[in-house]
């Protein structure tokens, strides 16, 4: 067999390449390396000033044209950081997590956290995020009603289903934790493992990333047993007269019946074989807060003490962080998050505050609510320095492990997230940087948000790989394999908008040019890669029947139920029901295939199980040969075709090819992808 010594290179750290793949400290831990056949002379591992020279061995007699090198190394309570050193034709070569390199960069070697590891379920794990408002509508008697409340310029608004969206805070359509259950055989038909709600707890927003209470979840979500009191008068902006609102979110049979019906919707959600995750919303709370109070919502309520912001006496004082010259009662004079009043800023100086906190993680992932993780709001911001912010996650990390072992903490994280990932704070991020981002700019061109158009990006494939190459070296292989790998979400334009190509938001362009001019064909490219990338391919509610919308707040959009694009919605069914089937789709490793312009082609690989992907963004037929040898299987080997797309649809007719002394020859259709496994 014939091959490019340099290409033959390859390890990861995968359990391809490192056994145990997750090792605790004081565990001897094998290491391979793996090279062309008699291509190298020598290879060494290195670690600082460390050098350990691997010997050559038999990975798999059955497999010709390569050869193994392996060193045994046992783990300290420290990072392993290390990369490889071959001499190769008399000359030394660098490899790390970037593949060769020229020269030695710290934050491109591998990386192992002994006694760091992430949740099995969430390794390659269909997750499926949930705008509850905008999901179903599943208990009409607990929507928010018109004039209910006062908030920021309006009051609150009442909106039938499949009526215009209305893109405000103010506009809820009713969607709640009974629709959510009411569809959850709608999702374990779809294929999805993980539901991750939004914010669910009492909040007067329809996003509820201002939270008013953490210790219940919202009766406009849950159960309104006890419905008395009165609405706001159109002019009156005074909540303390709000007494409908506040008998709903105050009645202790209203708070006990909401929280009984998650705990209901996670009980329903396991016996389906699904987990629940819940955002928290941490950094900050609501002006609506019981701490803060500065609506007074809950100055009168039974059984609540006193606000910081009614009372300078309040239990709640040390929970914020208060300015000079504000006045009691009643002190608006507090710090905000980016200085918007209505998020007070939560001081984690207060040890009350932080303990409370830590309980609160514990708490819902516990019995009676189970639930199985945390995605966490704008977690660096949380806190004062840099120092507070880590000791404070290490205890939150804490405190959720011992309660739930198996629970998984997700952050939201903008950067380089690789200090929260050392295996004593966050388990993994959503990943802006190693996915949504690369892929979105070589398949549009656009930003996520739709504030940006680069044409020199689309189909660039080498710019694609150089980033996507860049970023995951940032992670540890097990916060890699759990990323959540979104195409859309709450805060950015849906996917499909941005194959329009359109630069702008809601307020210029109209809410009506979001789905004018989208190509599928190009979603489907989008998706392809999400479900054979590692990582967990995340679903934004909707994408998988069509939603259009331009970024927040215009891709908070109902569920089209009785509309949906019913072949978007098969094609999402059939990648699933692929994903799920094939382990090296969950844990294998990635082995970038070299490929002609605008084709991406990878292979993943778990023992001798592979999966190929190609995806091609140009407008016409590309043929590819794609270097197949190098995924370690030998030469002369069948695979079958298990999907295609093309610019008019899809279909999973098999048809079965094998390489030609390592090479495969295939066509892929314009603006189109290719799935084949062996």
């Amino acid at each position: 067999m014939n091959f490019d010594k340099l290409q033959a290179l390859f390890s990861d750290g995968t359990s391809n390449y490192i056994s145990p793949a997750e090792p605790k400290p004081g565990e001897e831990v094998t290491i391979r390396f793996r090279t062309g056949h008699k291509s190298a002379t020598s290879v060494i591992l290195v670690s600082g000033e460390e050098r350990l020279p691997m010997s050559l061995g038999l990975f798999d007699r059955n497999v010709k044209g390569f050869d193994y090198y392996s060193v045994k190394k046992t783990m300290t309570e420290d990072t392993f950081r290390y990369y490889f050193l071959a001499t190769i034709d008399g000359k030394e070569v660098i490899y790390d997590a970037g593949g060769v390199e020229e020269e030695i960069r710290e934050d491109m070697m591998f990386r192992i956290h002994p006694g760091f590891s992430t949740p099995e379920w969430a390794k390659g794990g269909i997750f499926y995020q949930i705008y509850v408002d905008r999901f179903n509508n599943g208990d009409k008697s607990n929507d928010v009603l018109t004039d209910e409340y006062h908030y920021i310029n309006g009051h609150s608004v009442h909106k039938e289903w499949n009526e215009k969206i209305d893109t405000g805070l103010l506009e809820h359509y009713g969607g709640d934790l009974q629709g959510v259950i009411d569809k959850l055989d709608y999702l374990k038909d779809l294929g999805v493992e993980v539901l991750y709600l939004n914010p669910i707890f009492i909040s007067p927003s329809n996003h509820k990333y201002d939270t008013a209470d953490f210790d219940h979840v919202d009766p406009h979500f849950g159960v309104i047993v006890n419905d008395e009191g009165e609405l706001l008068k159109k002019e009156d902006a005074d909540n303390s007269k709000a007494t409908r609102f506040i008998k709903r979110v105050s009645d202790s049979e209203n708070l006990a019946a909401s929280d009984a019906l998650f705990a209901k919707l996670t009980e329903e959600a396991h016996k389906r074989g699904m987990k629940v995750i819940l955002d928290g919303v941490f950094n900050h709370c609501g002006s609506f807060n019981k701490w803060m109070d500065a609506e007074r919502i809950y100055e009168n309520a039974e059984g609540y003490e006193k606000g910081a912001y009614v009372s300078e006496d309040s239990p709640y004082h040390d929970y914020f962080i208060w300015k000079d010259g504000g006045k009691w009662p009643y002190n608006g004079n507090y710090e905000a998050w980016w200085d918007y009043e209505t998020l007070p800023k939560l001081n984690y100086n207060s040890k009350a505050l932080y303990d409370y906190i830590c309980r609160i993680g514990a708490k819902w992932v516990s019995a009676p609510y189970n639930a199985d993780g945390w995605r966490l709001d704008v977690a660096a911001d949380l806190g004062s320095d840099s120092e507070t912010n880590h000791r404070f996650w290490a205890d939150f990390r804490k405190s959720v492990k011992e309660a739930n072992p198996n629970a998984i903490i997700l952050a939201e994280h903008y950067g380089d997230a690789s200090a929260w990932l050392q295996g004593k704070e966050w388990d993994t991020v959503m990943n802006y940087d190693a996915f949504m981002e690369p892929l979105t700019w070589f398949l549009t061109g656009m930003e996520k948000h739709s504030d940006e158009y680069k044409e020199e990006l689309v189909a660039d494939k080498d710019a694609f790989w150089k980033s996507m190459k860049e970023y995951s070296a940032r992670f540890s292989t097990p916060s890699l394999l759990t990323a959540m790998n979104e195409l859309s979400n709450h805060d950015h334009s849906r996917f499909l908008t941005r194959t329009t190509r359109k630069v702008g938001r809601v307020e210029e362009l109209g809410s009506e040019a979001a789905g004018e001019g989208i190509s599928t064909a190009v979603m489907r490219e989008a998706v392809t890669v999400q479900m054979t990338w590692p990582g967990a391919p995340t679903l934004y509610y909707g994408d998988e029947v069509g939603v259009c919308g331009f970024t927040d707040p215009d891709n908070r959009r109902v569920y089209p139920w009785g509309s949906e694009d019913k072949e978007m919605l098969a094609f999402h069914k059939a990648i699933i029901a692929l994903h799920r089937k094939r382990k090296e789709l969950r844990t294998g490793s990635l082995i970038p295939l070299s490929s002609p312009i605008g084709v991406i082609a990878y292979g993943r690989k778990l023992g001798k199980k592979a999966t190929l992907t190609l995806v091609n963004n140009m407008p016409v037929d590309m043929e590819v040969k794609l270097p197949v040898w190098m995924l370690g299987n030998g030469v002369g080997k069948k695979y079958i075709q298990r999907l295609i797309t093309d610019s008019e649809g899809y279909n999973t007719r098999r048809r079965a090819c094998r390489d030609k002394d390592g090479i495969l020859t295939i066509v892929v259709p314009k603006t189109g992808g290719i799935v084949l496994c062996n």
